[in-house]
């Protein structure tokens, strides 16, 4: 396993990360492809928010189930609690400090197609829609 050191881009909130990240993620879900998300997947015993946990603001959507954390000082999208795996995060890659993203293989994951179930839902968000 290896250890990384992770931070938003002012350093407020800072994090370390437990891994051996063999495999990076973009998602094309309304979300994802705005912030333009490069992503490892991890379980949750694997990642540690080390200072600036009170600087962490939360976004969520749609079904509430993911849990998207952004620095409320500078804004850098940090990670994310998955919808699909709740034990997991999606970690952004650029925060990691020392770690070269063109060293891992990319996959596409399919994010456009998930239910919508918020009944007021943006056109923006793509997907089948479910009664609320």
């Amino acid at each position: 396993m290896s250890t990384f050191r992770g931070s938003c881009h002012c350093g407020g909130v800072t994090f370390s990360l437990v891994s051996d990240i063999a495999e990076l993620t973009t998602c094309d879900c309304s979300l994802c492809r705005q912030k333009n998300a490069l992503m490892t997947k991890v379980h949750e015993s694997a990642l540690t928010v080390l200072s600036g946990e009170e600087l962490l603001s939360v976004y969520e959507w749609n079904t509430h189930r993911a849990k998207h954390f952004f620095c409320s000082r500078c804004g850098i999208y940090t990670f994310h609690r998955k919808r699909a795996a709740p034990d997991h995060f999606g970690v952004n890659v650029f925060c990691l400090e020392d770690f070269d993203p063109a060293s891992v293989p990319v996959r596409a994951t399919e994010g456009i197609g998930m239910s919508v179930v918020d009944p007021n839902a943006r056109s923006q968000w793509p997907g089948p829609r479910e009664a609320g």
